[in-house]
């Protein structure tokens, strides 16, 4: 496929004895948000992790924009692909303002344009310029997560890895994220890959998801057959129903 963003090719990944992705192949497209989704374990966050350069044991094939990706990665590489973590307590530096965590990656990269950047990033993802100087534990949970979103965008990377990222969030705060997230995309034409365990999520944000259950690809459809609840696989409509019998509880 010409235009993937992302290409992955036989992945596997094992931990020990562990064989927790198995043979995992999956195209995403240029501009697409592509969701990973499955049951805890089913080792769509490793993929993630591999993808993202922090987990270097893995065998088989992965290109970005068509370029062979080796085990270690480059600074280049982090320009143009970032990641967003689950948890927006532990990701951010405790003893960090805002401020210096926007800065660090661009001092890293030797960009010069720091403050403007700071500037633009914080308004993007809807913070005042005052929070610059304030420190994680002055900011609730859904800020800290605009932090962390604004982390990832402050290189101007073209694909965004993105591991749970409303799951440790009050629900209201969850879409809130989500459509922040929804409208970067479109406004700076980004790649997402989503993990999340919550089909809906994956319905609100994704056009393709593959569902993966033991390390293994299950079933790869098109949002609008999870919306039709016409999953072709037993696994996969287990899925769905356990997930709808959630929310209806919740």
């Amino acid at each position: 496929m010409t235009n993937a963003a992302i290409s992955v090719d036989k992945l596997n990944v094992s931990f020990g004895d562990s064989h927790v992705v198995k043979d995992l192949s999956f195209e995403v497209r240029r501009g697409e948000s592509y969701g990973l989704v499955g049951e805890s374990g089913s080792g769509k966050s490793t993929v993630l992790r591999v993808l993202s350069g922090l987990n270097r044991d893995w065998s088989g094939a992965i290109a970005i924009d068509g370029a062979a990706q080796p085990k270690v990665r480059d600074k280049a590489f982090h320009r143009h692909v970032q990641m967003v973590f689950q948890d927006p307590y532990g990701s951010l530096h405790p003893k960090k303002t805002v401020d210096d965590t926007l800065a660090e990656p661009m001092a890293i990269h030797g960009i010069r344009d720091a403050e403007a950047r700071i500037g633009k990033v914080l308004s993007d993802v809807g913070l005042p310029a005052s929070f610059r100087f304030r420190y994680p534990h002055q900011l609730s949970g859904g800020q800290r997560q605009r932090v962390a979103i604004a982390r990832a965008l402050v290189l101007e990377p073209s694909i965004l890895l993105l591991d749970e990222p409303t799951s440790a969030l009050d629900v209201s705060i969850q879409a809130e994220v989500l459509n922040l997230l929804a409208a970067l995309r479109q406004e700076r034409k980004l790649t997402y890959i989503l993990v999340s365990h919550d089909l809906a999520v994956v319905g609100h944000m994704c056009e393709r998801l593959l569902v993966m259950q033991f390390g293994r690809a299950v079933e790869e459809m098109a949002v609008e057959t999870l919306a039709a609840r016409q999953p072709r696989t037993a696994y996969a409509q287990q899925l769905l129903a356990a997930s709808a019998g959630f929310r209806r509880a919740g």
